[in-house]
């Protein structure tokens, strides 16, 4: 039985890949205290001792704010670790599996990018994950790095769960209308990674880069109107929901520069892999449904 090592077990993607993964093999999966990703010793420690035949680091620094303060933290998090993992990868021939970002982009392409479009991160963190990127493929270790966007699920802290907490706590929200990316739910991330690692064969002799989030590309407002719709439908009650408006990004300024439109391309996966990812809209649905009842189950 293969075993898969899986960082970040406590996040978004970490957190949902487990379940997935378990037919595929012996999970092993860690956190920040098992495996310190600013300290490449503990990650080189943590792989010899597990010897996986997949590594899937769903782990990384992603407060995008947060590193314009912290750009060297995030450097070793989310480009150097990541370099380290490939190169233990690369020496006992493991498949390593990273999770990236739009953020690599700058949005001004004004159409759907592909994998092969030059990036250019405006912030920190997105110089980070590429430099992540970077540092795998000049291992020459087999990998897959899959560019995902806008991540939410019922755990940590997302768009959806912000929204949702807010809405119930004002009269309006603003929300920009100029920032477009394909919100996707972690579970489908894991899902999807799972339904490819099946063949760990074919995933290794297409080593590369893709694009791995939900169809469609609304904007940051479509996002939240549909999340206080559906949670308002399945309340049964319109009443006490925030009305939201519309404002820009430029009305709105935080420390890191936000690309605009990142809009991504998801037709290379779907023809390499044969697996198509769901529509954005269908898959908050379902998390929404997850999240609400949930929460009604507690009262």
């Amino acid at each position: 039985m293969s075993t898969i090592l899986v960082t970040g077990k406590t996040g978004q993607v970490g957190w949902e890949l487990q379940g997935p993964l378990a037919p595929l093999g012996q999970v092993v999966a860690v956190d920040r205290s098992q495996m310190n990703l600013a300290d490449p010793d503990s990650i080189r420690q943590v792989i010899r001792q597990a010897r996986p035949e997949i590594i899937v680091n769903a782990a990384g620094y992603t407060a995008v704010d947060k590193a314009e303060a912290e750009p060297a933290l995030a450097q070793q998090v989310n480009a150097i670790a990541p370099g380290v993992m490939a190169e233990e990868a690369r020496r006992i021939d493991a498949l390593l599996v990273h999770y990236s970002t739009d953020y690599v982009y700058d949005g001004r392409k004004g159409a759907p990018y592909v994998e092969h479009d030059v990036p250019n991160p405006l912030n920190a963190y997105g110089q980070s994950k590429l430099a992540g990127e970077q540092a795998i493929i000049a291992t020459g270790c087999a990998h897959l790095i899959l560019r995902t966007s806008w991540i939410y699920s019922d755990r940590g802290t997302n768009f959806v769960l912000t929204m949702l907490k807010l809405a119930r706590e004002r009269k309006v929200l603003t929300v920009v209308d100029d920032q477009i990316g394909s919100p996707t739910w972690a579970r489908l991330l894991a899902e999807s990674t799972a339904a490819i690692l099946g063949r760990p064969k074919h995933v290794k002799q297409n080593s590369g880069i893709y694009h791995l989030s939900a169809q469609g590309y609304p904007s940051r407002f479509d996002f939240a109107v549909q999340i206080i719709e559906i949670a308002r439908k399945r309340s049964g009650s319109g009443i006490g929901w925030a009305e939201i408006k519309r404002t820009t990004t430029e009305n709105y300024p935080l420390p890191a520069v936000r690309p605009l439109h990142v809009a991504t391309s998801k037709e290379k996966f779907k023809r390499v892999f044969g697996v198509e990812v769901p529509d954005w809209a269908d898959q908050l649905q379902r998390c929404l449904e997850e999240i609400l009842g949930k929460q009604r189950g507690k009262h």
